[in-house]
């Protein structure tokens, strides 16, 4: 039965015993608890103003001419220009160059938002990580490193999804361990020439700052703004993606909600989670007050309007463990002033 539409929150603990998920599903609010700089706008927006090296009028003409303002899709058209080039010996040096400018504007705006890993202490990885365990499945909206780095901390008891040249091998989706599938791609993520995708041999701080490494074929996978239907067009693009919002639609199992609003841009999300039907979900709801607290209820009652066999409960986002006041790491004046 749905909860009672009144401020009212459950603790978490309290909740998990009484309605145990095996699922957790991860949105912004999960990484801003962390890092309050994380406020994924348009990375296409950022990228436009950054300092150093924006994108300049011809890139921003590139974009509008594929009708997209997602980088991945506009640096692989760029990739596959250059190699048809070369096939065909034109000579043309435009492509190649965009690729490098609009990639190196790319950089820069992820950097100006991501928290950097000499910062991130290792107690919170610790205790990411632990809550993490809890879990056989997690389904993170983000794109940043959080979740990779906290696994990487320990990566004991998580299933391992790659093969030994780092391709995605979906024959090892069958094993035991906490799977963890970055629906919208990661920054730990490369998609190949053939749709195929590649973990990032790196860890730690050379995965942020490895990712100025401006190499030909080498585009990030992460799908970034735009609506819910570009999000599930590229999605489906990729095997990896395509697996990873596979599972999201079959998890039949109780899902915990932490972080993530499921409004109009992930869309396909809630239809994934409707078509999944799980028994119920836990909803993390920051209570700041009464009337955000009812906001919010309604918002999550009226979307999951049409699925009343799902159950909803609502408890205090910051008695869960990835919403403790302890893991939030304050973000240097210096930083804070680069983002004006």
């Amino acid at each position: 039965m749905t909860a009672d539409l009144d401020a009212s929150l459950a603790s978490w603990p309290d909740l998990a015993a009484r309605h145990p998920c095996t699922g957790l599903l991860l949105g912004n609010g999960a990484s801003r608890a962390i890092w309050r700089p994380f406020s994924y706008f348009s990375l296409f927006e950022i990228a436009q103003r950054v300092r150093n090296k924006p994108l300049g009028v011809s890139d921003q003409a590139l974009f509008k001419s594929l009708g997209s303002e997602l980088f991945e899709p506009v640096l692989s058209a760029l990739n596959t220009t250059v190699r048809v080039n070369a096939a065909l010996a034109i000579g043309s040096s435009a492509p190649l160059n965009r690729y490098y400018a609009i990639k190196e504007a790319l950089i820069h705006a992820v950097r100006s938002v991501h928290i950097p890993w000499k910062l991130l202490p290792e107690a919170t990885l610790a205790t990411i990580n632990s809550e993490l365990r809890n879990y056989r499945s997690i389904f993170s909206g983000n794109y940043d490193l959080l979740c990779h780095w906290a696994m990487s901390h320990d990566p004991q008891g998580f299933q391992s999804l790659f093969d030994e040249d780092g391709h995605f091998d979906v024959s090892r989706t069958h094993g035991q361990g906490t799977r963890l599938h970055y629906l919208h791609g990661g920054l730990h993520l490369l998609r190949t020439e053939n749709g195929g995708t590649r973990l990032r041999a790196a860890t730690g701080s050379q995965l942020l700052d490895g990712f100025a490494i401006n190499t030909p074929g080498d585009v990030p996978l992460f799908v970034n703004e735009c609506t819910s239907e570009h999000k599930l067009r590229a999605i489906r693009s990729s095997d990896y993606l395509t697996w990873s919002y596979a599972a999201l639609s079959n998890h039949a199992e109780g899902l915990c909600l932490f972080g993530h609003h499921l409004d109009r841009a992930d869309r396909h999300l809630l239809h994934a989670i409707q078509q999944a039907r799980p028994p119920h979900l836990a909803i993390a709801i920051l209570p700041l007050s009464e009337a955000a607290i009812i906001s919010q209820k309604q918002h999550f009652m009226r979307i999951f309007g049409d699925t009343p066999d799902i159950a909803l409960y609502f408890f205090d986002a910051t008695s869960h463990p990835l919403g403790s006041a302890d893991l939030n790491v304050p973000a240097p004046a210096a930083i804070t002033r680069k983002r004006r």
